[in-house]
């Protein structure tokens, strides 16, 4: 029995008074990331790699790290960090953690280092560090990313120019038939598989980079000086000197080191200095934006990041064939995200903005579009999307197993006073829909204190469990993990 029609009697069972399903429900599906590889013998190049993560979800991201590629991680005293080692051959199977938001490989390492009191003596044992780093490894660990990233790229536009080709033709009055089709399909295909194996022969290869770091060479062997520039993230009042002088003194003396080129906007090598009190860690950046970015495509005032969503799904444990509710879910990030890494399961994702629902079915379908060609024999994704209102939801009483919600702040959408009210409302219709003794909740606010209140007076319906502290576009806020208990929740309806 396929999946879809595992899932069909979930959709049956749950809904009640609306039906909806998505119209991408049945289209292309998702692409389950694959376990990575074991390093093969002999493999010398190994990497320390350095992710930073949502605050908060450091244990999460740790647990990631064990899980899919074996190695353990230690988290760093600075918040929203983690470190591991891997073998330089799991480059991509690291690009394709979900807990992480961006990757460097870790040049060296200070856990006690000593700065001078006088800032121009401080200032001069950052310039005379430069010199002492181990730098070669790490650029190979650059180097081996970076070719991956470039052929990546160029088989991207290649695949784009074909199909290109391809409309072109049959605009032209060429015969489009099935065979045509087919034969498309099938080098699409062969295009892809062209792709992993070089992916593999690039890993085997080791440092086979189109561009020496170190030489300053292209692949076509023309001179080329390497831009680059260096971004310090400073924590601690114990220091002499500023963010902006240590990146300054210290890039300084990375381009007299190296013979490169400055340049804040167009570089080819961000060289990271990570101060935190006495601790300091010197890397080099191994993506170019947040890996957060996968999934939305169409924004709203308070979209939440990937991977903030996938340490809250996570966070309740999902088992398959679970019901998984959002009844605010703005532009989709967490239903989406539960969808693409739980496929067993059944998500719902619902708001009471139709502009917001509009957004979410935007995400779906271009989520759809990029992933087509991936699956030749695709499910489609296990969601759906309504316009409701979240204190009566048309949802059957005790029939979904986990809810996950980023509730509104009362900053950007809705209001402080208004939370009051809301706040009790929802917790009152999620625990009327939550299964009883089993079902969980994961929700996230920044107005604490009304959430609290609301919880007090729910006591009976919602046990508090585990809370984590997060940071939200520089907001104090909280993710808490609930409990249904075994109390029957308040009918209001009564037409089933």
């Amino acid at each position: 029995m396929s999946l879809l029609r595992e899932l069909q009697p979930l959709q049956n069972q749950v809904l009640d008074g609306i039906y909806t399903t998505h119209p991408c429900y049945c289209k292309a599906g998702t692409e389950v990331g694959q376990a990575p590889a074991p390093a093969e013998e002999g493999a010398e190049l190994s990497a320390v790699i350095g992710a930073t993560v949502p605050t908060g979800f450091e244990q999460t991201a740790a647990d990631e790290v064990q899980e899919k590629l074996g190695s353990a991680s230690r988290i760093s005293k600075d918040r929203g960090k983690i470190y591991f080692e891997v073998p330089a051959q799991s480059l991509p199977q690291v690009h394709r953690l979900r807990s992480v938001d961006n990757l460097f490989v870790v040049v060296q390492e200070f856990k006690d280092y000593q700065f001078k009191e006088n800032k121009e003596d401080a200032l001069k044992d950052l310039e005379d560090l430069v010199k002492k780093l181990p730098w070669t490894d790490p650029m190979k660990v650059w180097e081996l990313n970076n070719s991956l990233k470039k052929k990546k790229t160029k088989r991207k536009k290649h695949n784009l120019q074909s199909t290109a080709s391809r409309e072109k033709l049959n605009a032209d009055g060429e015969e489009g038939g099935t065979d045509q089709q087919e034969a498309s399909k099938q080098e699409d295909c062969e295009e892809e598989d062209n792709e992993q194996s070089y992916t593999k022969e690039e890993l085997q290869a080791g440092s086979g980079s189109e561009t020496k770091a170190g030489e300053g060479k292209t692949g076509e062997g023309d001179a080329k000086v390497l831009k680059f520039r260096v971004t310090c993230n400073r924590a601690g009042d114990k220091h002499s000197f500023t963010s902006n002088e240590a990146a300054r003194d210290f890039g300084g003396a990375v381009q007299e080191h190296f013979q490169w080129k400055a340049d804040m906007t167009n570089f080819d090598v961000e060289v990271l200095l990570n101060i935190h009190n006495n601790e300091v860690v010197v890397g080099i950046a191994l993506t170019e934006e947040s890996l957060h970015r996968r999934n939305i495509t169409h924004f709203g005032p308070t979209t939440l990041r990937s991977t903030l969503a996938y340490g809250m799904l996570r966070l309740c444990d999902p088992q398959p064939t679970d019901i998984i509710v959002d009844p605010m879910c703005g532009t989709g990030a967490i239903p989406i995200e539960g969808a693409t890494e739980w496929p067993s399961c059944y998500h719902i994702a619902g708001d009471n903005n139709p502009q917001a629902v509009k957004r979410a079915a935007n995400n779906i379908c271009s989520l759809l579009k990029k992933n087509e060609n991936k699956e030749s024999t695709s499910l489609g994704i296990p969601l759906d999307i309504i316009q409701w209102d979240i204190c009566n939801l048309p949802l059957r009483t005790g029939s979904v197993d986990i809810i996950v919600s980023d509730m509104p702040f009362g900053k950007r959408i809705g209001s402080k006073k208004k939370n009051w009210d809301l706040y009790p409302a929802c917790l009152m219709e999620m625990g009327r829909i939550c299964t009883p003794g089993t079902g969980r909740a994961v929700l996230l606010t920044q107005d604490k204190k009304c959430f609290a209140k609301a919880l007090s007076r729910m006591g009976h319906i919602w046990r508090r469990g585990q809370t984590v502290w997060v940071n939200v576009g520089g907001l104090h806020a909280a993710v808490y993990l609930l409990k249904r208990t075994w109390e029957r929740a308040e009918e209001k309806r009564s037409f089933w």
